[in-house]
């Protein structure tokens, strides 16, 4: 009951961040690791609810016909590609050195967001109404790559892509966010597949949170505007960031209450 409940909430927590900003991750590879769950495992296990969690938000942004899916399936092309690539390394996770990666690029995005938002937030149409170029291609390659890896903080990078090199507002670029991550998810989880690092168990518990997350992400980001999800990412940001570099400890914070 005590792990069934903490995958529930942690899956909660993911598919609302993951939605609205990125790097939830962090909360769903701690607690996967907490239960036990060495790290190869745990990323792989994080994969089941990932498509489950981008499938219901995919679903939902198109509903709401904010989903540009011409141009998203453009960009999730060479992500998938990437993405291959990056799942075959990731049997063997540095962790620490992506975490310290992951920590300096999202304070770069900090500044990004809060420094002239509307150069970065709210859409260039003169960008985004223009053919994909090939170096936003080969961008989306690398950051496939990196998704494939370890997917924690992809959402940041893909957001940077979608918004500074193809010129949609948030609300769009998480919307194709959530689709590019769907487009790449399933081929990385078969790579984690095929080395066993997958528990169905603990991977599906999760996946019934994530999908609740989701949906009141992919909600509240169309009625509540730029200006929302602005503020859930720079506040996700902070507290991620705190983590990486040694802070706060959230690993030991979730580690505590699920002991207790």
């Amino acid at each position: 009951m005590v792990e069934t409940i903490a995958l529930i909430t942690a899956g909660l927590l993911v598919g609302f961040i993951n939605t609205l900003a990125g790097g939830g991750s962090i909360i769903s590879l701690s607690v996967l690791m907490m239960l036990g769950l060495p790290a190869p495992l745990a990323n792989g296990t994080n994969r089941v609810a990932i498509i489950i969690q981008t499938l219901t938000a995919t679903t939902s942004f198109r509903q709401q016909k904010v989903l540009e899916t011409r141009k998203a399936l453009l960009l999730s092309i060479p992500a998938v590609f990437g993405s291959l690539l990056g799942a075959w390394f990731a049997v063997d996770i540095r962790e620490d050195i992506f975490e310290k990666a992951i920590g300096v690029i999202m304070l770069f995005m900090l500044v990004f967001i809060l420094y002239k938002p509307q150069k970065y937030l709210y859409g260039r149409p003169n960008i985004s109404e223009k053919p994909i170029t090939w170096t936003t291609y080969l961008a989306f390659f690398f950051i496939g790559v990196y998704g494939g890896f370890i997917h924690m903080g992809v959402g940041y990078f893909l957001l940077a892509g979608i918004v500074g090199m193809a010129g949609f507002d948030l609300v769009k670029a998480n919307a194709i966010k959530v689709f590019i991550v769907l487009a790449y998810a399933p081929f990385t989880l078969l790579v984690f597949l095929w080395y066993g690092q997958v528990n169905w168990k603990y991977g599906l518990i999760l996946a019934i949170g994530a999908v609740i997350g989701a949906l009141i992400a992919s909600r509240l980001a169309v009625s509540k505007g730029v200006n929302f999800v602005k503020w859930v990412i720079v506040i996700v940001i902070l507290v991620t960031s705190a983590d990486m570099f040694g802070l706060v400890d959230i690993k030991s914070y979730i580690s505590s209450l699920i002991t207790n």
